[in-house]
């Protein structure tokens, strides 16, 4: 608690405090663009007094939302709709951070004051990626499994994001690699079973997250 109010540096980057606030869904955006609602969201926390403001998991791609309202940064629109609420952030004082993901076989659920309940293609979702064509529970859709081809998009859907972010001037970037997303799919062997370099022991399962 006595460090709590003095600055941190990380790197380049130097925080006014130690209050950091993470990412939190909204649900809030339209084809994954930022709004008014995300300036006051956000930009409330940054004039609080927050050291660091973390937009929301942002989706790398359309697929990648958990729900068609989520944020995503896969254009130089969503970059510009971003770069107006960072301006705000830093003008009040605090770093703004972008946490990036992909929902993996999570994806395509409605909003969660609606239940947070599947959408197939007729109720405006999709079908999800994922490690291996394993369902989250019943409640989820089946996603289908992952090609290397597959791999090569998602990650360079990564990168673009990444560099998106620094164009709309984010100082910080969190890739999301927890609560049974992408990420931690292929961490886990519980829905990770392939058979290629990707799967089987924890090296593997960890091979796509750390490129």
């Amino acid at each position: 608690m006595p460090k709590l109010f003095e600055p941190l540096a990380l790197r380049r980057v130097t925080f006014r405090n130690r209050v950091f606030v993470s990412p939190m869904c909204m649900y809030s955006s339209r084809e994954g663009h930022p709004n008014d609602w995300h300036m006051v969201h956000l930009g409330s926390r940054a004039v609080g007094g927050a050291g660091l403001v973390i937009a929301e998991a942002t989706a790398v791609s359309p697929i990648g939302r958990i729900t068609p309202y989520d944020t995503g940064l896969w254009s130089t629109a969503h970059a510009e709709a971003f770069a107006p609420i960072v301006r705000f952030i830093k003008a009040n004082g605090a770093v703004a951070g972008i946490q990036l993901a992909h929902a993996g076989r999570k994806a395509s659920t409605d909003a969660p004051w609606r239940g947070g309940k599947l959408l197939d293609e007729l109720t405006g979702g999709w079908t999800p990626l994922a490690p291996s064509p394993v369902k989250f529970d019943e409640s989820y859709a089946e996603p289908r499994e992952i090609t290397p081809h597959d791999l090569e998009e998602i990650l360079e859907q990564f990168v673009r994001a990444a560099r998106l972010a620094v164009d709309a001037g984010f100082q910080v970037i969190e890739l999301h690699a927890a609560h049974g997303y992408l990420l931690h799919e292929f961490l886990s062997p519980l829905s990770n079973f392939r058979e290629d370099e990707y799967g089987g022991d924890l090296e593997n399962r960890m091979r796509f997250p750390l490129q």
